[in-house]
């Protein structure tokens, strides 16, 4: 049985199993039960998702990348800075880079201290309901805030309204955020994992957005973020009713690599 090369990293908690396909495939589109096998914490590598490395003409690479359940997924804020993380450990970057994600290009950079800071799609519209903000940070995000976030059921109330009766067809992650002295903390429910992880990238971006919305602040802003799987940084600029120049900012450290037969 072929066996499949594999490097392990994580972003404050979020963890990945990444895969070089620049010179031979490994994995496919069409692969979802070997990619919910290898993702699977018990019978598997585990991890809360999977990506392909790949090449693709004018960027330095592409980024494929799966959900836990084995089905592709929208961006993956976390998981696009291990990648970049991955794509400079490989040597194929230097301290920057460009690369085509699901949701379009990116640009990344990489700081002296470990962190990889990631820009992210502008945010064109937020929805504000009485007790939410609705709103696409690459993948789709319900905010709520919540006064104690130790207290939140996460994966019992995050799950309730994933899969609402307006929610339950596509799917949509959940975030409670807690304001903190400085920055906010944030847990999120995941779908595609279908559980709690430690942290979300496009997660954590959409949270600090509606904290910002919530206070009606205004100008550039730099929110610190408390994930339970560590910190991260967000940074925007409001324009119009959206937001433009948006960058998650955090650690991608790797945790180990192998081999695993297919």
């Amino acid at each position: 049985m072929p066996s499949i090369p594999f490097h392990k990293y994580q972003g404050a908690g979020n963890d990945f199993i990444l895969v070089d396909q620049r010179d031979q495939r490994f994995l496919s589109r069409q692969d979802t039960d070997a990619i919910r096998a290898l993702c699977h914490r018990r019978f598997g590598i585990g991890a809360d998702g999977l990506i392909l490395l790949q090449k693709r003409e004018a960027y330095d690479f592409e980024m494929l990348y799966f959900n836990a359940d084995g089905g592709e997924g929208s961006m993956c804020g976390n998981g696009g800075r291990c990648i970049v993380a991955f794509a400079s450990h490989l040597g194929i970057i230097g301290n920057s880079c460009r690369f085509l994600a699901v949701d379009g290009p990116h640009e990344a950079r990489l700081r002296p201290n470990g962190w990889v800071e990631l820009r992210l799609a502008d945010v064109t519209t937020v929805e504000k309901g009485p007790a939410h903000f609705f709103l696409d940070t690459g993948s789709p995000h319900y905010v709520t805030f919540v006064d104690d976030l130790q207290s939140v059921d996460v994966f019992r109330e995050g799950r309730a309204i994933r899969y609402s009766e307006r929610f339950k067809s596509q799917g949509t992650n959940v975030n409670f955020v807690q304001a903190l002295g400085e920055g906010i903390a944030v847990a999120t429910y995941e779908r595609g994992v279908e559980d709690e992880t430690l942290a979300c990238g496009t997660g954590v971006t959409a949270s600090a957005i509606a904290s910002y919305l919530r206070a009606s602040a205004s100008g550039p802003q730099t929110v610190p973020i408390q994930a339970k799987g560590g910190r991260l940084e967000a940074r925007f600029e409001p324009r119009g009713d959206g937001f433009t120049n948006i960058w998650l900012c955090g650690p991608a450290e790797k945790v180990f690599e192998g081999t695993v037969a297919r």
